[in-house]
């Protein structure tokens, strides 16, 4: 039986013994299970993907003015209009935006933005979450989960894990059902400037954008060195000795405590990699970023073989975005290392494995605090 839906979308009711499940060429997850599904909604095909720089996110609507001037700004190539906001999806507070489907795909890693399928779930009224919520944070595909605020919430099925490469966003609508979720309209921009001066551009951009509106740069590519390469020059701005030494001994405090994804203190019963470390690092009056992909760039990024106890070891574990930092922890020196390493697990003293690692992290405090302070 077939009957339309509000939004044009065919919903189509069928029955299967086992959930349809498969990994598509592109290493997305696409699923459904049986009972009352959105079809498919089509989207425009990819063409001309671009890297996002910068994105922008104000409290509400930035004026077509506005925008307008962002696009015409020197050394801009293309902005893509999103809703934005922290929502709650599947019991957890996580960045979500609303984003048209057919144009938003040409901003995101390769495998996600050639994935016509998981695309064309998100038109059809699917979430899609990051790899990591959903492979940790243990969010079944094809479910229904409660997505919203305090005030509003709906269920919404999981149709795909996909990770976009945007620090701090874990999941993606489409802005219809992002405003169905009351997330303010266009008040968010993904700018791809590829030839620009970033720091004149966001200087630029503080002049045309309304009061409070903020600035990040996007997941800025990571300057791995060559394994014989030089250490770069500290200049006294690494930690000391003793804060070493808190960073540990707190990380040790931890032992035994439960993965949960999202977990960041004991008030979440657990940790989760990049959680961990900030509670520790904290603990020696260090601030860091909370996702793993920005605490990589909360120093310089060295080869593993130099690494020194107190570093932090960074992997990029994530198939559905080729790069992104995706697993972090704390390297204790003898070629073993301090990890809440995923569901189901405990925080617990691993022996360092070197697959798809991309070296280690010398903290320097400043460019720690620095990333914290400015994260949307």
């Amino acid at each position: 039986m077939t009957t339309l839906a509000a939004n044009g979308a065919v919903l189509v009711s069928w029955r299967s013994s086992d959930p349809v499940q498969r990994l598509d060429q592109r290493q997305h997850y696409v699923a459904a299970s049986s009972g009352t599904w959105i079809a498919p909604t089509a989207v425009a095909p990819l063409r001309d993907r671009v890297t996002p720089h910068l994105m922008v996110a104000a409290s509400s609507t930035l004026p077509a003015d506005v925008v307008e001037r962002v696009r015409r700004a020197k050394g801009v190539k293309r902005v893509e209009v999103l809703d934005a906001a922290q929502a709650m999806v599947g019991g957890k507070r996580v960045g979500l935006i609303g984003v048209d489907p057919s144009t938003f795909r040409a901003f995101t890693p390769k495998p996600t933005a050639e994935s016509d399928a998981l695309w064309r779930n998100i038109a059809g009224g699917d979430i899609a979450i990051s790899f990591t919520m959903g492979n940790d944070g243990g969010v079944q595909l094809g479910t229904r989960i409660p997505v919203g605020g305090q005030q509003r919430q709906t269920q919404l099925r999981v149709g795909a894990y996909a990770t976009m490469g945007l620090g701090d966003v874990d999941a993606v609508v489409s802005r219809s059902a992002a405003r169905a979720l009351g997330v303010p309209a266009g008040n968010a921009l993904l700018i791809s400037a590829p030839k620009a001066d970033r720091g004149k551009l966001v200087r630029a951009l503080r002049k045309v954008l309304p009061k409070g509106a903020r600035t990040i740069e996007v997941d800025p590519k990571i300057d791995y060195p060559a394994p014989g390469g030089q250490l770069p020059a500290a200049r006294g701005q690494v930690m000391t000795a003793e804060q070493v030494q808190v960073v540990i001994k707190a990380a040790h405090s931890r032992l035994g405590w439960p993965y949960v994804w999202g977990g960041e203190s004991e008030a979440e019963g657990g940790y989760d990699c990049s959680g961990l470390m900030q509670y520790a690092f904290a603990r020696a009056g260090i601030r860091l970023p909370r996702v793993a992909a920005d605490q990589a760039r909360a120093g310089w990024v060295i080869p593993y073989s130099k690494a020194r106890p107190g570093d932090m070891l960074i992997w990029a574990n994530d198939p559905t975005a080729p790069g992104y930092i995706s697993h972090i922890a704390l390297y204790l020196g003898g070629g073993k290392m301090l990890a809440a390493p995923r569901r189901g697990t405990v925080v617990q003293i691993q022996n360092v494995y070197t697959r798809n690692m991309k070296g280690a992290v010398r903290v320097n405090p400043r460019m720690g605090a620095r990333l914290a302070a400015s994260g949307l």
